[in-house]
């Protein structure tokens, strides 16, 4: 239990920049914009809630698959783009 709220409660800068979560992070903001959304209109489209989103996007959230897929068929890309780390 312990191990699990140390997890959800990491912040960006205890983060690797070059981790999942920070990859994934970066990918969800740069897709999202391109669509020009925002991260009420992502989480309305993938079914999640805004803060979900807002979490993720700040890597305080550990996310599940299944979270990945939904947002990735919101954004129409398959899941491992969103954890393809930037050229």
């Amino acid at each position: 239990m312990r191990l699990h709220l140390m997890l959800e409660s990491s912040t960006p800068s205890s983060v690797e920049a070059n981790s999942a979560r920070a990859v994934l992070a970066s990918n969800l903001i740069r897709l999202r914009r391109e669509k020009g959304w925002s991260q009420e209109i992502l989480a309305f489209e993938a079914g999640l809630h805004r803060t979900f989103v807002a979490h993720v996007e700040r890597q305080v959230r550990n996310i599940s698959l299944d979270n990945l897929e939904r947002l990735a068929k919101a954004l129409s890309v398959h899941i491992h783009e969103l954890l393809l780390p930037p050229n």
